[in-house]
């Protein structure tokens, strides 16, 4: 707490030099020197004075008259150091008791000043830690709600791929169901070794994309057509972690998948000025509540936490009768977002 002390300092030593008795004699840098230096003397009981009173939490009511009695018994104490010193050198005879309280005015008002800046300096210097650790607390409770909300894609999408394995392996397809264990140990392996940051290139998540539609592949075969496109000045774009695949988990299994024909699902990304626009588009069946599963929601929420209102996530039924997710969000790159 030594700033508030550093910040109070300049105003009590310009205030104490102006109110300095002023001798026209030899003796003026000596009585100079001893009204400034017991004027700073003063104020290391001022201060632990002060922060006692603050560590007692009083009302500012209450410490001011003690600080304004307290202060001005300071300014009479340096009068009467400044007439014991001219009784010793031989300037005065005596103590003039009734002159004592005469011109205190600048020494009490310097170290009522130097009480004052104290008191907003410590105040304004308490009010940016408690700003700091609210932060942080913030931060880490966002950090929190994102690692939660992308640890909930993983047992999702395993529940569903176990699900599909064991239906292979029931209807006795067992290339088919070891060809998507091959394709879900390497998923899951590429998921194991992401290093826990909540957002990533563009690549890198295309990259997970294709090891999860590898899964998708061997599960559908050729009921599954797929197209992707992203330009190449785009993959380095930073993008949450593992977006897009609740987003095209939900469009093969909840449309594609129940398609007695092939079904089409495109995924597109583009750059509008300084957003970044992902569109993932699929076939199916029209029903009142799609798009309300555990994926979209995943994905609203992590984008809520990380872009705030810089985000928008729109999903439905377009009018070629294909289900929309369209999301824009802010284009960075990975230094930017460093």
């Amino acid at each position: 707490m030594l700033v508030p002390v550093l910040a109070a300092l300049p105003v009590c030593v310009c205030m104490a030099i102006l109110g300095l008795p002023a001798y026209s004699n030899s003796y003026i840098v000596a009585f100079r020197t001893l009204f400034f230096v017991a004027c700073l003397v003063w104020l290391v009981p001022l201060t632990l004075m002060q922060r006692a009173m603050w560590r007692r939490e009083w009302s500012w009511l209450r410490m001011g008259p003690i600080l304004l009695v307290t202060t001005y018994g300071m300014a009479i104490t340096n009068a009467l150091l400044g007439q014991s010193f001219g009784i010793a050198i031989g300037r005065e005879t005596g103590y003039h008791w009734a002159s004592l309280a005469r011109g205190l005015d600048s020494c009490w008002l310097a170290l009522v000043a130097f009480c004052a800046v104290h008191a907003v300096a410590a105040y304004y210097l308490s009010l940016q830690q408690v700003r700091l650790h609210l932060a942080q607390a913030q931060s880490a409770a966002r950090d929190a709600e994102l690692r939660a909300l992308r640890l909930q894609v993983n047992p999702h999408f395993l529940f569903n791929s176990l699900n599909a394995i064991s239906a292979l392996v029931s209807a006795q397809s067992n290339r088919e169901a070891n060809r998507m264990l091959a394709s879900l140990s390497d998923f899951l392996r590429s998921t194991l070794a992401h290093d826990g940051r909540h957002e990533h290139a563009l690549a890198d998540e295309l990259a997970l994309l294709d090891a999860y539609l590898a899964i998708e592949k061997a599960r559908l075969g050729e009921r599954l057509r797929l197209t992707m496109k992203a330009g190449p000045d785009l993959l380095d774009s930073v993008v949450p972690y593992l977006m897009l695949q609740p987003l095209v988990e939900n469009a093969i299994r909840h449309g594609i998948a129940p398609l007695a024909a092939p079904g089409r699902l495109d995924i597109l990304v583009e750059r509008d000025g300084q957003r970044l626009l992902i569109d993932v588009q699929n076939d199916g069946q029209q029903r009142p509540h799609a798009g309300s599963g555990i994926g979209l929601a995943n994905v609203r929420e992590r984008l809520r936490h990380l872009y705030g209102e810089d985000q928008e996530v729109d999903a439905g039924w377009s009018t070629d009768s294909r289900f929309r997710v369209r999301i824009a969000m802010p284009l960075r790159g990975l230094q930017a977002a460093a």
